[in-house]
């Protein structure tokens, strides 16, 4: 053993090579990559206990929920690395992140390892070298209530998808999944798109103008007709989802009704009717916590969450800002000061406000463990200081955190609101009718906090109808000086029409607030959550607006009518105030799971917990599951291959009528109307093009799984009647295949010709012969596009059209061209990164056949959904190289031989 030696095992190759260079010689600083165990899948589990108490779920319900935990195959190779250095070590600091991942990490580390030597937990929210040396001199025991509070969450979503998703493949469709907060937060979209599916426009029309004082050095501004007849204007607000007015006081303007008025109002004398002047004072925000942090990039700087957090997560790392998973925004005194200071020295004392700022969450079920989000250290760097360091993401989301941190230290913005009334007297045909016009202005005398920061806010509902300087919104409008009784000129008086708006999709921004205003899941998780219903197809993007799709609408209605407690608002609210008991030692997880999971023991549907719920299912149908009503008799149903629509035929004998929908099209958008469009111009079914006259087979046009495309109608086959199922299956594969060909992009079903389909059908087209090898080189059209097949050797071809014009030697100049990839020309690196530190060599982004990924010519890694060739840092590629490294050569996975370890409490070591 060497003398003196110390082991520090933190999660991620990033943040180990920034402590190692805080605690010098003497230490070993390594990454544990993760977690090191886990449950495993049933399948993986040894050949005697699958059919013991732990088969269903690597978890014993029966006797105290103790789990059965493996270590990783893909961390055996890391383990064992651990274990050869803990030999040479005298003393193990786990220095984890400080959370309940962290502790379990942490635990699960002391499990496997079993050290002999002291040890000690490790903890700390900054990576800097002053937090560093402070946690070392105050280390502490493993926190068995984390530790519990981890396990029980694993527990809880290992029964909840385990008992739930089979449900879903039986009835929707293989590989979907359901879990506590992604079945949750994928039925609040839903919810949302179906109240815009129900949603009924209401037309209203309003009057605005420009309006001047006599004394001409003033500005003009404009105003919003808002009384007609001494009753107020409706405007938007005022109407419900059904289009109808929510309010008796208040009058609708139609189009003729408001150019009447405008028409009235010429020449009109307009004076002032009040006017109402007040002081102004706006509060800075409070720092972030993880959840504004996602809310703000998305808004200001159009991150996902997992992007927002995978930054910041990188800046945390190498010892920028303070650790990302927290729900406290309170500053610590030390980051207080420095804020103070910070903004003293950059914008002026009088910037300082005479106490600091203290901040307490609001959000439901916050239990403040952690400092806020903020810059580093006891003395904040600008982000002038770190421009050089950091570039694309990490910069822009360093710049907002500390923007934040040292505008929450700052004075309150201050100034004057002034609201002015106009009144005038139209003349209508219907004889005078009062009016009243309505405008505000804000004017900033000090803008404190707002010299360095101003937060961002989701797009009202009612913003883009009712906004602007019309509606007196602005924020900087400046009205005149003006008393009570002042003429005012009135110009420009115009009447606009306005429709109401459905209420606005969830943006990822907006959804993260509504989770966690609800108190569901935690915001750590969130980033996660909206990636997993995005990745298994229940939610796609359009810009910022994240769309259900018909897939989540079936999965919802499976939830909501056989699972709904499950789905119900408030009990995961209570699932997850339950969870935050036992991390506070306050509740014991077995009693808590055994209620989750039997409740009485009653196989009861209302009291009999998961287990009674799912074993009193009942029927599901699934038809009716994966059926949606449009309306006027189409019905939308969630296929295996897709949604697709279906009316009743034409005559009372008829096949229904089918369509596919297109992909791109939102929920919200598919009207009856739209549906019947569809259905005439783009039916499933044979669409008959006419006779082949080479062949006499009927040619026909047909919408199919990937696309549509054409082929020919061939007799069906006689077979002997008393050939077996078997028999009958292999004369049924050896008998003759139609031809078959997709449409080019170019075409369509409702204009393709005969003519068109007999050229794609003529595909594969010989293009010649290799005089040099005497092969044979064909031109033809695949899933992945046009290309050209030389034996074995395939090269992609520019354009559909070349199929059929391209000739022998523009092949043959195509062959002679190196190959690349899957028949693709040799291209240039997207990006160039730099030199890897570890192995010297420049770090290039490529376009691979899976998309792209960053590359030092030894170690590949394909880049994360949410990191893009354009994106993408010089640091995060080195980090990712380093995992992909840490991580070793994939290996497949086989069941552990040996007995694993079940839950059994290790105290840590000092």
């Amino acid at each position: 053993m060497s003398a003196g030696r110390k082991l520090v095992i933190v999660e991620s190759p990033a943040k180990a090579r920034t402590i190692a260079g805080y605690l010098g010689e003497g230490y070993d600083v390594e990454a544990s990559v993760g977690h090191i165990r886990d449950l495993p899948q049933p399948s993986e589990l040894p050949a005697d206990m699958k059919k013991g108490p732990y088969g269903k779920f690597a978890v014993d319900v029966e006797n105290g929920f103790v789990p059965y935990y493996v270590v990783d195959s893909d961390k055996k190779k890391k383990v064992a690395e651990l274990k050869k250095l803990l030999k040479e070590s005298d003393e193990l600091y786990l220095a984890t992140d400080e959370d309940r991942e962290g502790e379990a990490i942490a635990w699960h580390l002391l499990a496997e390892l079993k050290p002999k030597i002291p040890v000690k937990r490790m903890v700390f929210h900054e990576i800097t070298r002053e937090a560093i040396a402070r946690a070392l001199e105050n280390t502490r025991e493993l926190d068995e209530r984390l530790v519990d509070a981890q396990e029980t969450r694993r527990i809880l979503d290992r029964l909840y998808g385990y008992e739930v998703s089979p449900v879903l493949w039986r009835k929707v469709r293989q590989g979907l999944s359901a879990g506590r907060v992604q079945s949750v937060a994928t039925r609040l979209v839903v919810e949302r798109e179906r109240e815009r599916m129900a949603f009924v426009a209401a037309d209203y029309w309003d009057v605005t103008g420009t309006f001047a004082v006599a004394d001409a050095a003033e500005p003009t501004f404009s105003a919003r007709l808002t009384g007609v007849g001494g009753a107020r204007v409706a405007s938007g607000r005022d109407f419900d989802d059904r289009g109808a007015l929510k309010t008796r006081d208040a009058v609708t303007l139609d189009e003729a009704r408001a150019n009447a008025l405008v028409a009235g109002l010429e020449g009109a004398a307009f004076a002032v009717q009040s006017l109402e002047t007040k002081p102004y004072t706006r509060r800075p925000a409070a720092p972030f916590t993880t959840s504004t942090l996602q809310q703000e990039a998305s808004r200001k700087l159009r991150m996902s969450s997992r992007q927002a957090m995978r930054t910041a997560q990188s800046l945390y790392e190498n010892g920028y800002i303070t650790y990302m998973r927290t729900d406290s925004p309170a500053l610590s005194t030390q980051a207080i000061d420095a804020a103070r200071r910070q903004v003293a020295e950059l914008y002026g004392s009088e910037y300082v406000p005479d106490k600091p700022r203290l901040y307490t969450s609001k959000a439901k079920g916050a239990q403040e463990a952690h400092e806020a989000i903020r810059p580093a250290g006891d003395h904040f760097r600008t982000p002038a200081q770190v421009a050089r360091e950091l570039s694309g993401d990490q910069f822009k989301l360093y710049e907002l955190i500390w923007k934040r941190t040292v505008a929450s230290q700052m004075a309150d913005a201050r100034g004057q609101t002034a609201s002015v009334r106009l009144a005038a007297t139209a003349t209508t045909p219907d004889g005078p009718v009062e009016t009243v016009f309505s405008a505000s202005g804000t004017v900033i005398t000090f803008r404190g906090f707002l010299a360095a920061y101003e937060e961002g806010r989701d797009r009202g509902r009612y913003d883009e109808a009712e906004g602007g300087a019309a509606a007196g919104a602005s924020d900087d409008a400046r009205l005149p000086q003006m008393a009570q009784g002042d003429p005012v000129t009135g110009t420009d008086l115009t009447a606009d029409g306005h429709r109401t708006s459905p209420p606005p999709r969830f943006t990822e921004a907006s959804l993260v607030k509504a989770l966690e205003e609800r108190g569901i899941g935690r915001p750590s998780t969130y980033a996660a959550t909206i990636g997993v219903i995005q990745d298994r197809g229940y939610v796609t993007s359009r810009g910022q607006a994240l769309v259900p799709t018909w897939l989540a609408f079936a999965v919802t209605r499976l939830l909501e009518e056989n699972f709904d407690r499950l789905v119900d608002y408030n009990f995961t609210a209570g699932m997850e105030e339950s969870l935050d008991a036992i991390a506070a030692g306050q509740k014991g997880r077995v009693d808590w799971l055994t209620e989750f999971y039997f409740g009485d023991r009653s196989d009861s549907l209302e009291t009999g917990g998961l287990r009674g719920l799912v074993d009193n299912l009942g029927e599901i149908d699934a038809r009716e599951v994966n059926s949606i009503d449009i309306g006027d008799g189409i019905t939308l149903r969630v296929g295996r291959y897709g949604p697709y629509l279906e009316a009743p035929g034409e005559g009372p004998d008829d096949e229904p009528r089918r369509s596919s929908v297109p992909e791109d099209m939102a929920p919200d958008e598919l009207t009856v109307e739209r549906a019947r469009e569809l259905l005439e111009t783009m039916p499933d079914g044979d669409k008959v093009l006419g006779t082949d006259p080479t062949t006499g087979t009927q040619i026909v046009a047909r919408n199919g799984r990937y696309g549509p495309y054409v082929t020919e109608v061939l007799p069906e086959p006689e077979l002997d009647p008393g050939l077996s199922a078997a028999a009958r299956k292999k004369a049924l594969a050896a008998a003759p295949k139609p031809r078959t060909g997709s449409l080019f992009k170019s075409m369509s079903l409702s204009t393709i010709t005969l003519d068109d389909a007999l050229r794609l059908l003529s595909l594969p087209r010989v293009v010649g012969v290799d005089p040099e090898s005497g092969a044979e080189i064909t031109a033809q059209n695949g899933r992945y596009g046009p290309y050209l097949k030389k034996g074995t050797d395939s090269r992609t071809l520019a354009s559909e059209e070349q199929l059929f014009d391209i000739t022998l030697a523009e092949a043959l100049a195509i062959y002679a061209q190196p190959k690349r990839g899957r028949g693709q020309t040799a291209t240039p690196p997207l990006r160039e990164l730099g030199a890897d530190p570890t192995s010297g060599k420049p770090i290039v982004v490529k376009d691979g056949r899976f998309g792209a990924y960053v590359t030092d010519g030894e170690t590949n890694r394909t880049l994360p959904r949410d990191v893009t060739p354009e994106s993408i840092t010089p640091e995060q590629a080195v980090e990712l190289l380093a995992e992909k490294r840490a991580a070793g050569p994939a290996k497949k996975r086989t069941p552990a031989r040996k007995p694993a370890t079940t839950r059994k409490k290790a105290p840590a070591k000092r």
